[in-house]
């Protein structure tokens, strides 16, 4: 039921831990009650707890499998809070598939994606946001994306949001206490410095909400389309700002007739950068493919580049372009070839928008740009964010709604009440607290399995 968490299944689970593929060591992790006898089957060993024990693994007629370490972790002391076993043997896949299933043979199931992470969860070794702090260290792509979800994973986020629930709820008590005075509700609360409370939480979570938002970038990076008239330097610009030869370059026209993508990072924010095909009008019809995944990625984009002759400037055909875009998307229009057209790396204001003057073949203005995007992303530097999803985003907007919704309801002290108890739900969201079956369904079910 949302708003509990349930017990998790009794039943014991294994799954392999280890990436697919050949390696030096391959792991096995089983998780459930009475692993000691289920070891024993196995090993013919009692593992003490915590102690790595040289084994030799065994199938049911006690020809040997593998040899290698294990290691037992009981309960309650374990990452799922149930009893752990933990195989390590020899990295090979036809020998950790008979090691898994001698496991099933005795009695394990196979894991479900994210299952292990799920059962720390609703033992209460992990709340939601310490969970998905999981999978997000392992997709991190950055260095700074990998900081920031260790410090989510110890807890430095759900701190955060656990002191902004105390404050929440001292001022719910507060307000819930004034209630049966109805004559002196308002002054009660002012003696009680209960709106000077509000404001600095709506303060605090403005902050938080902020740190979040850094993280969120460190996570899923910016989406960045390069476009504009063929042969304006598209390609060059992806090159230069990659540091790579992704794209082919020639001075023929059309030459790029597909999207090619390269990822990179500035100040740790990864930036998937998609180089297109001109947009023009053609009669090749691959071309014309091109040009239709061209407009798919726009609509896509939190970012659209429009590049431009810095020769000739934006022209009927740029600004027929311009017509099409959708609204709301954040674009830079990029002069470049200033090295032909004698001109400095500048970042200039336009009437409709930011533009900046710049050589993808010497690279002079380049960081210019990247600068420029950063302050699109609405990036600043900070030594103490924490990694963050889009739902934690919602929450917290939403939890930021209702403070302000209840500093409007004065002085209706139940409508400022319920408020407040809304927003308690919001932010209670992001921990767990209060979670739906789906939610977690849909949360543990991009994990890997064995995780």
């Amino acid at each position: 039921m949302a708003g509990e968490r349930r017990a998790p299944a009794t039943d014991t689970i294994a799954a392999i831990a280890t990436a697919p593929g050949r390696g030096g060591i391959g792991v096995i992790r089983v998780s459930g009650a009475g692993l000691p006898a289920f070891a024993a089957a196995l090993s013919g060993k009692q593992p003490a707890p915590r102690v790595a024990t040289l084994a030799d693994f065994r199938a049911a007629d006690g020809s040997l499998i593998d040899s290698g370490l294990l290691l037992y972790f009981p309960a309650p002391h374990s990452f799922t809070g149930e009893d752990v076993l933990e195989l390590q043997g020899h990295g090979g896949p036809v020998v950790l598939q008979m090691l898994l299933a001698r496991c099933l043979d005795l009695g394990a199931r196979l894991a479900e994606p994210g299952e292990f992470t799920r059962r720390a969860f609703l033992n209460g070794k992990l709340d939601l946001a310490q969970a998905e702090a999981v999978v997000d260290l392992i997709d991190a792509a950055t260095t700074a994306a990998a900081k920031s979800a260790v410090r989510s994973l110890h807890g430095e986020f759900s701190k955060e949001i656990n002191a902004l629930l105390d404050q929440l709820i001292e001022l719910r008590a507060l307000v819930e206490a004034t209630l049966d005075f109805p004559d002196e509700e308002v002054d009660f609360l002012e003696a009680a410095d209960a709106f000077g409370r509000l404001d600095r939480l709506r303060l605090r979570l403005a902050a938080v909400f902020d740190r979040a938002q850094q993280g969120r970038l460190l996570q899923g990076g910016l989406h960045v389309v390069l476009a504009g008239q063929p042969n304006v330097g598209k390609s060059s610009l992806l090159n230069r700002l990659a540091g790579d030869e992704l794209a082919i370059v020639t001075p023929v026209a059309g030459t790029t007739r597909d999207v090619v993508r390269g990822t990179l990072q500035i100040e740790g924010i990864p930036l998937h950068v998609i180089d297109t095909a001109g947009l023009r009008e053609t009669d090749d019809e691959v071309e014309q493919i091109g040009i239709a995944r061209t407009w798919r990625e726009i609509k896509r984009a939190d970012v659209l580049i429009l590049l431009v002759d810095a020769r000739s400037g934006v022209g009927e055909a740029e600004r027929a372009i311009l017509a099409q875009l959708p609204a709301g998307l954040a674009r830079i229009t990029v002069y470049n070839k200033i090295d032909l057209a004698e001109r400095a790396a500048e970042r200039h204001d336009e009437a409709d928008g930011v533009a900046v003057s710049l050589s993808a073949k010497n690279g002079a203005g380049i960081d210019l740009l990247r600068a420029e995007l950063l302050r699109i992303a609405g990036w600043h530097p900070a030594e103490d964010v924490f990694i963050a999803r889009e739902r934690h985003l919602r929450a917290l907007g939403s939890a930021g709604e209702h403070i302000a919704a209840a500093q409007a309801q004065l002085p209706q002290l139940e409508l400022f009440a319920e408020e407040l108890r809304l927003a308690q739900r919001a932010l209670a969201e992001i921990t767990g607290e209060f979670s739906a079956d789906d939610l977690l369904g849909e949360i543990f079910g991009r994990f890997c399995i064995g995780k």
